[in-house]
């Protein structure tokens, strides 16, 4: 292991899990809603909720901007102007009802660590960015990673044209925030103009909790299949159709959703499956359904495994429609695959966590991250902290300010002692 730097301490008292701390209860109080916390794409709380981001950005001594699909932006500069950067950065949009830490908590503790170096006079052989992005949760325009995927280069022009609820595109959403849709390309980067993407993020699991680890070092980001079933029988009456004779909807649904826990619970490989909508039709209590829709969501940690998975799903599903009579449509509808994170970088992030007296432990991201979309630019990390109860995108969602700090300081130290890969 290489000689760590001095300039962060070990696990004394330190101000930076107060500050972010601080700051992620004020950027709380930015929400559409005064009971419950919900900031989505493209609205005034998310502009305001910039303002307040890039004015702490600025005064870390960073220089700070809106970018074309309104991603947060700020540059601290390495030892001379122009140096290739590493980036950091998470998403400050949340779902509805949300959590305060999902996102922003990387966002805030990247700040605070530029701040530190700024106070000391640190710079370095390479640029430091911090980017808060815009649309990671994809809750109004049922589109994710929006704003990574822009900065990727990435971003398809042809979600311009979704509708949300309101029936206002998403074209018509960026000109009202006062931004250009014809200029989203102006967002993308290159792959020489970053190091590497490393994000901090809470778990959204019980596992560090579960072992009594403030922070992890992520393995990879798991892919996800998101599949629409829809399965059409014949209504009938409650009383008069036979048990036998009934084509019901909703029971072949019913089996399905049996078919697809037993199939993730008797697997020892980490593949997971849910059905988190359902949709009974005609849905009249003495009516027996004659339609019934519903989604699948199936990740593993492999491609491979999960897309083995979703074969013998389909399987066991078109089995179950052809016994009961039932029609079967079934569509892919949302497919990522999964991001293994970059070896070199885990190997410094571990270097970080063990100087700063943390175990090293390795776990898998079952959740999406914007780093799915940065691979297609830079080789990518993640660094998990722990979250009470493995609560997240709910209002109980939480960090302790010592796992906030400890955080902070593997991130510091990562920064302080970062060694870019050579070519080749």
């Amino acid at each position: 292991m290489s000689e760590m730097n001095a300039g962060v301490s070990g696990r004394g008292a330190s101000p930076l899990g107060e500050e972010i701390v601080g700051r992620i209860n004020r950027l709380a109080e930015i929400s559409e809603a005064p009971d419950n916390l919900t900031r989505i794409f493209l609205t005034p709380e998310l502009r305001a909720a910039a303002d307040l981001i890039m004015t702490w950005m600025r005064e870390a001594g960073m220089s700070a901007h809106l970018d074309a699909i309104g991603n947060v932006c700020g540059r601290y500069e390495g030892e001379r102007l122009g140096l290739p950067c590493l980036m950091l950065g998470s998403h400050y949009d949340t779902v509805r009802d949300a959590g305060r830490w999902d996102g922003p908590l990387g966002v805030l503790t990247a700040i605070s660590c530029v701040a530190d170096l700024n106070k000391r006079g640190r710079r370095f052989p390479f640029a430091i960015e911090v980017v808060g992005f815009a649309d990671e949760e994809g809750v109004r325009f049922a589109s994710t990673l929006l704003g990574s995927r822009a900065v990727a280069g990435t971003f398809n022009e042809r979600v311009l044209a979704s509708k949300d609820s309101a029936g206002v595109s998403m074209r018509e959403a960026l000109v009202q925030f006062g931004l250009d849709p014809d200029d989203i390309g102006a967002a993308a980067r290159t792959r020489g103009q970053l190091l590497a993407y490393v994000e901090l993020h809470i778990e959204q699991g019980p596992v560090l909790e579960a072992r009594g680890l403030p922070v992890g070092v992520v393995s990879a980001i798991a892919g996800a299949t998101r599949l629409a079933a829809r399965l059409t029988g014949m209504a009938g009456h409650a009383g008069t159709v036979p048990m036998a004779l009934r084509q019901d909807a909703l029971a072949g649904a019913a089996e399905c959703i049996a078919a697809i826990e037993q199939l993730c619970r008797a697997d020892e490989g980490g593949l997971v499956g849910t059905v988190g909508y359902i949709h009974a039709m005609p849905g009249a209590t003495n009516v027996i359904p004659g339609k019934a829709h519903f989604t699948i969501d199936m990740r593993a940690p492999t491609d491979t495994h999960r897309n083995r998975a979703v074969t013998e799903m389909v399987r066991q599903i078109e089995a179950i429609a052809k016994r009961r009579k039932l029609e079967l449509q079934l569509d892919v509808t949302h497919e990522n695959r999964t991001v293994p994170c970059a070896p070199w970088l885990k190997a410094q992030i571990a270097e970080a966590a063990a100087a700063e007296d943390y175990p090293v432990f390795e776990l898998a991201s079952g959740a999406g991250h914007d780093g799915m979309a940065m691979v297609d630019i830079a080789d990518v990390a993640m660094v998990f902290v722990r979250c009470r109860g493995g609560i997240s995108h709910h209002p109980d969602e939480h960090v302790e300010v010592a796992d906030a700090d400890a955080g902070a300081r593997v991130l510091l130290r990562l920064i302080e002692n970062f060694r870019p890969r050579l070519a080749g």
